[in-house]
């Protein structure tokens, strides 16, 4: 056993020990698949504490044949697959950690360096009689000629020196350069399975890596599932921790990953995990995934306010989506061209959520929403961040059925965010989702809720920690009146959808005049 060829399986027991386990073994069924194949190159990239490190360990921990790790996973998933007795110890393995060099070292040129005279000490330690070598490549060769056994070659935080040196092209070129020549058609790889959070390099036509599957935030592949918490495994921990699944989707959820096969497409709703887990150890909702990296990280982005980029934030921040070309993304942290660019990095950082079917991006749940608020309140977007710090009273008015006060404070909202021009009913309703963005705390918003003859606009339905408060059906209208709307939403019979909420009902009806420029609002409580 050395310190990076077959390492054992100490972290990945650290894993299973670990009061919450959650069980991602089939991840090696679609490994096993793939040793000594063409599609035998995996480059799996996610958001920090996904889980990538784990499912690192784990790989390790399986395929180590200096380790018998048979009893390790005789209870999991994987145990129960054609493949497992097949694979299970039988390879030289190669785990590292690419952040380790990066860290111990002042350059690429360094961290290189340091790499190959460790794993060939590990090399030269466990085959001393054919590693003469001191080339990692010219080595690995000779071991494998002797000895016909391949190596799994397992990478994670690969993509480091492009987050720490992200504006060296040259080392960043050199680096891609040195793992081509380590990695790319050498008969001794039965599988080289990278992770980290950028997808890998784009270069125009320098196509270092071009061997590698990528299983992304973009496009996971079949590999959804095994990174984050599924919706089903999430609703099993609030059960054993007796937490509210519906709090934990409303702060964790958001993440919609679509594996496409043969079969059809399966969506899988996937859940930030740290988060879950912390949630459900401390029995206590808040922003934990956040924790692990500032909001300033986030703040360097936006404030680039790249084409039209401060827009698009604001309408997400009111829980619009918005359409993306996730083309041109050239898989760094500085090549930008337009705010599409921006977004789609967001979205590698886990800031945004991608519907592969819309093509479009959201903010993907409170807590991430939450982090975007400590963003902008250190920029200069005094509008926005005093529109959500009114959202508060706004929301009181409305449960006090202080329709004119409503009217007013939707009127401000709109004044302060000068973006939102208004031409139809749908940049009313953006305007109505930032004003009232205060309500998240207690309800589900569900827009174009199917309700007796018609869709309700807008309904704010209390999470059942927060039932005290009133449901509300809120009808927008252009340029016609309030009163209208009123008698839309008794017409239409919006009101037998939310019969669950008898006498703790409000209907809200909410008009813009286009002359006067004005907004109107009439409140009732629904009599059911």
């Amino acid at each position: 056993m050395g310190n990076y060829l077959n390492p054992g399986s100490t972290m990945f027991q650290g894993s299973l020990r670990s009061q919450i386990y959650i069980d991602k073994s089939n991840l090696i069924k679609q490994m096993n698949a793939l040793l000594h194949t063409e599609q035998r190159y995996v480059c799996v990239s996610r958001p920090r504490r996904f889980g990538k490190s784990m499912a690192a360990n784990m790989l390790a921990a399986y395929y180590d044949k200096e380790a018998d790790t048979r009893n390790l996973f005789s209870g999991l998933k994987i145990s129960r697959d054609v493949s497992f007795d097949e694979n299970i110890n039988k390879y030289d393995v190669i785990r590292i950690n690419m952040q380790e060099f990066l860290s111990a070292t002042q350059n690429m040129e360094e961290m290189l360096k340091l790499l190959q005279k460790r794993i060939l000490a590990d090399l030269k330690n466990k085959y001393p009689e054919y590693v003469t070598e001191e080339n990692l490549v010219f080595a690995m060769q000779d071991v494998f000629s002797r000895t016909k056994s391949s190596f799994i070659i397992l990478i994670d935080e690969w993509d480091c020196l492009f987050r720490e040196y992200e504006q060296d092209q040259e080392s960043q070129k050199k680096y891609l350069d040195f793992l081509r020549f380590w990695l790319k058609d050498k008969d001794y790889i039965a599988l080289a399975y990278m992770t980290g959070i950028l997808p890998i390099k784009k270069y125009g036509s320098h196509s270092a890596l071009n061997m590698f599957m990528e299983y992304s935030m973009i496009d996971p592949g079949n590999l959804a599932e095994f990174f984050g918490f599924t919706e089903k495994e999430v609703k099993e921990l609030c059960v054993e921790y007796a937490m509210s699944f519906e709090e934990v989707k409303a702060w964790y959820d958001g993440y919609g990953l679509v594996s496409h096969s043969r079969f059809g497409d399966e969506v899988y709703s996937i859940y930030n995990p740290k988060s879950v887990v912390e949630a459900m150890l401390r029995h206590k909702f808040g922003t934990y995934w956040n924790q692990t990296e500032t909001y300033e990280a986030l703040k360097i982005y936006i404030q680039m306010n790249m084409d039209g980029l401060k827009d698009a934030v604001v309408e997400m921040l009111a829980g619009e989506s918005v359409q993306i070309n996730t083309g041109t993304f050239s898989n760094d942290m500085t090549t930008f061209s337009t705010k599409d660019d921006i977004l789609t990095l967001l979205v590698h950082l886990g800031y945004l959520n991608y519907n592969s079917q819309t093509h479009s991006v959201m903010i993907p749940n409170k807590e991430v929403s939450q982090e975007y608020i400590n963003a902008i309140s250190t920029m200069d977007w005094h509008e926005v961040i005093c529109s959500v710090e009114n959202s508060r009273k706004l929301l009181e008015d409305l449960w006090n059925q202080d329709a004119e006060a409503v009217a007013k404070g939707i009127e401000s909202a709109h004044n302060e965010i000068s973006i939102l021009q208004y031409n139809n009913e749908n940049s009313l309703s953006c305007t109505i989702h930032l004003a009232f963005y205060f309500a998240r705390e207690y309800y589900t918003i569900i827009r174009e809720l199917p309700t007796g003859k018609g869709f309700a606009d807008v309904c704010f339905i209390p999470r059942k920690m927060f039932l005290d408060k009133p449901a509300i059906i809120i009808e927008l209208k252009w340029d016609k009146d309030a009163e209208g709307a009123i008698a839309q939403i008794k017409n239409q019979k919006y009101v037998e959808a939310l019969k669950d909420y008898k006498g703790n009902l409000l209907l809200a009806g909410i008009n813009y005049d286009k002359k006067s420029k004005k907004h109107s609002c009439v409140i009732e409580k629904a009599e059911i």
